[in-house]
């Protein structure tokens, strides 16, 4: 089976979802993110720090290109991934491509968790009022790549196992 790229704004849960969907269907599952910080052996956190978004967003490329290469995965790719370089178009010609789709009133939810905004670089320290505006600043730049993706998802319940679960069901008889 050709790859699976869940994209979509931090907090939608493509690792949540992914992790579920992935287990489901027998499939390996990569969260982009940690396939970089295993392959770097530092955060993201600290890539952005000592490095700079330039720098990560080439390795990330990178990186989305290797693991686009794999049979039977899905891929949770970073919130930033299908805005850079032509990253969307290489999705959708390697494999399907599915947007999580959340308010932006669930991602802020979702996103005020102090574990959730303590381990993401580019909001870490942001007041609520901060956040809020961030995230639908950069909602409005990202939404037109994220509208592209070959299945756009609502990914609005997820705060439960049992809302996973169903969420889970409902994207996987979409894909097959």
């Amino acid at each position: 089976m050709r790859p699976i790229f869940l994209i979509g704004y931090m907090g939608s849960g493509k690792t949540t979802l992914g992790r579920e969907l992935s287990r489901s269907m027998k499939l390996e599952f990569i969260d982009l993110d940690i396939f970089i910080e295993n392959r770097f052996h530092t955060t993201v956190r600290n890539f952005f720090k000592s490095r700079g978004e330039a720098a990560f967003r080439e390795i990330e490329r990178s990186v989305l290109h290797e693991t686009a290469e794999f049979q039977d995965v899905v891929i949770a790719c970073g919130g930033g991934t299908p805005c850079y370089f032509d990253n969307m178009d290489f999705m959708k010609t390697k494999g399907v491509s599915v947007y999580l789709k959340v308010s932006k009133e669930c991602i802020f939810q979702r996103l005020t968790i102090p574990t959730a905004k303590a381990k993401r670089p580019l909001i870490a320290g942001k007041t609520d009022g901060e956040l809020m505006k961030f995230i639908e600043d950069a909602l409005a730049k990202r939404e037109p790549y994220y509208s592209r993706a070959d299945i756009i998802f609502n990914a609005e319940q997820l705060d439960s196992e049992a809302e996973v679960n169903d969420s889970m069901q409902r994207l996987k008889e979409i894909i097959l």
